[in-house]
């Protein structure tokens, strides 16, 4: 899906309405808590916004709802650039209009889960986020690491050990997709079978 940079989106800058990260020692979301989280924006998205679920997705500091918009209807002949106009209108439309309400929805969501509410929308093959979170994350790098760091920045590719530190997450998320929902998928399985607990316990 063809993403669009959102010129509005400051690296990890204060937003009003925007809550506060959750604490680094605070207990790991659950998948339990994950389902929890998007059963609530199932029922507060209003119906007239989406034409199928959104896609909620959660962590320990942000949550992200991606409304899926309807189809921009054009002529079999439009081009892709022309596609991707009407595409990105749409989702543009959709973000003024919607502001308000967005923020109430974030504002009541913040105070019930303790984290940063983040939206995007997509309509056809074009996706846009309109805010999303930048938490910094702490990490101990032994040398051989450092070089690798050190090494993206010599050839212009980062700026910096965080920005390059950045880069070696998204490529392992891009090239390892596959492997990285089948852990997903994993964790979320342990955590609802213990959630369940023994069928049969000690008698005290």
């Amino acid at each position: 899906m063809k993403s669009i940079a959102d010129e509005g989106t400051g690296h990890g800058q204060p937003r009003r309405g925007r809550g506060r990260p959750r604490q680094a020692t605070e207990q790991r979301t659950t998948g339990e808590q994950r389902q929890k989280i998007r059963a609530w924006f199932a029922d507060r998205l209003p119906e007239d916004w989406v034409v199928g679920p959104a896609g909620v997705q959660v962590d320990d500091d942000e949550i992200l709802v991606a409304v899926a918009l309807p189809a921009v209807a054009l002529p079999d002949d439009a081009s892709p650039a022309e596609r991707a106009t009407a595409e990105g209108a749409r989702i543009t439309g959709f973000r003024e209009d919607t502001r308000d309400r967005r923020m109430q929805i974030a504002v009541e969501a913040q105070s019930l889960f303790g984290r940063v509410v983040s939206w995007g929308a997509s309509s056809g093959q074009t996706a846009l986020q309109f805010t999303t979170a930048s938490i910094p994350v702490m990490t101990r790098l032994r040398l051989a690491e450092r070089q690798v760091l050190d090494t993206l920045i010599d050839a212009g590719v980062a700026r910096s050990r965080s920005e390059a530190l950045a880069w070696c997450v998204r490529l392992v998320a891009t090239n390892e997709d596959q492997w990285i929902t089948d852990l997903r998928s994993a964790f979320e399985e342990v955590e609802a079978v213990r959630s369940r607990g023994p069928a049969s316990r000690p008698e005290g």
